[in-house]
């Protein structure tokens, strides 16, 4: 399993993952337009409120994503039943 290494906002994260090198970049990516999104509105915020407000976002975004899988799937098995 490979083993990364990330700088965010100031933080050394080390991990292991089976993730494509490709999918952790993108990730980091994600992670930083955040983080600098929230940094200019947010005026003088913390490093750990700045993180824990793009842990908040994603949670969010990914639930809302959820959702809308949970709603394609249950319309195509509605179709599928005609």
């Amino acid at each position: 399993m490979p083993r990364y290494s990330l700088s965010l906002c100031g933080l050394e994260v080390t991990f292991r993952t089976d993730a494509e090198a490709d999918r952790i970049e993108a990730a980091k990516a994600l992670l930083e337009e955040r983080v600098n999104s929230l940094s200019k509105s947010g005026g003088s915020i913390s490093k750990d409120k700045l993180l824990a407000c793009v842990a908040l976002g994603l949670a969010d975004d990914f639930l809302e994503s959820e959702a809308a899988r949970r709603q394609m799937e249950d319309r195509i098995g509605e179709l599928l039943e005609r």
